[in-house]
């Protein structure tokens, strides 16, 4: 039935780039860790199932969500090859647990700590209205440089996801960024993700490639711009999460 909600976190990186024995989602901001902020805006979309996504120090991430969140299903990803994989093994463990996929699958990270509810509530609520096989959480920024572009045809239609090193100076130009956080048909999603590749610099599977997979298929590809774009920013080093905190400070 359409109502139904899954929502992935991805949680399992390492963060190296924190330099800190603390795993990267468990620093906190304001006085919550960030995967503890991204908990809390998820759970007021209403879902089904949270399966997060643990790799390294699984027991401590996975023993603060089970504190934060006791319903939530833990996926284990022993060796982390790019958000493709880890959505896939989330996806293996629901179905190894007996349990149906159907509805919509929501994918956040669990680094983006100012993320609100309501607007991950209006990006499912659009991407179930407009019937879409991939709908993009994206932003509008002056400065894109090292994000992914949005490209859009003639109608409006999300046609791919470039990231900076592969894109063209006119793809360049464009100001539209994918946030990484993205909603699927559940079938649609299930179809894909075996079909993804890795043939590319670093060896990984990438979650962005179903953009095209939908596009081949004739499928319904959109996104979805927010004007907040901190609400995407993640944190992969101590100046970024120091940014964070001075704007949710701020908000505060």
């Amino acid at each position: 039935m359409p109502g139904d909600l899954t929502v992935v976190v991805l949680a399992a990186g390492g963060g190296t780039r924190m330099k800190s024995k603390t795993m990267k989602v468990l620093h906190p901001v304001a006085g919550r860790s960030m995967i503890g902020h991204v908990l809390a805006a998820v759970q007021e979309t209403s879902p089904l199932r949270i399966v997060t996504v643990v790799g390294h120090q699984r027991e401590q991430v996975g023993a603060h969500v089970h504190d934060l969140v006791p319903e939530a299903m833990l996926a284990v990803q022993d060796e982390q090859h790019g958000t493709g994989h880890a959505v896939r093994i989330a996806m293996e463990t629901i179905l190894a647990s007996g349990q149906q996929l159907r509805g919509t699958v929501l994918v956040a990270y669990a680094d983006t700590p100012l993320l609100q509810g309501e607007s991950l509530v209006r990006f499912t609520e659009e991407h179930e209205a407009a019937q879409r096989a991939v709908s993009i959480l994206s932003g509008k920024v002056e400065r894109p440089f090292g994000y992914g572009r949005v490209v859009r045809n003639a109608e409006g239609d999300v046609e791919a996801i470039v990231e900076e090193k592969d894109a063209t100076d006119e793809q360049r130009a464009i100001t539209e960024i994918n946030s990484g956080i993205l909603a699927f048909d559940a079938e649609f999603l299930l179809d894909a993700l075996p079909r993804i590749g890795n043939d590319n610099a670093k060896g990984e599977y990438y979650l962005t490639d179903t953009v095209q997979l939908a596009r081949e298929a004739g499928l319904h590809v959109g996104a979805h711009p927010i004007d907040d774009v901190w609400q995407t920013e993640g944190a992969n080093d101590r100046a970024q999460l120091a940014a964070l905190g001075a704007e949710m400070n701020r908000r505060l």
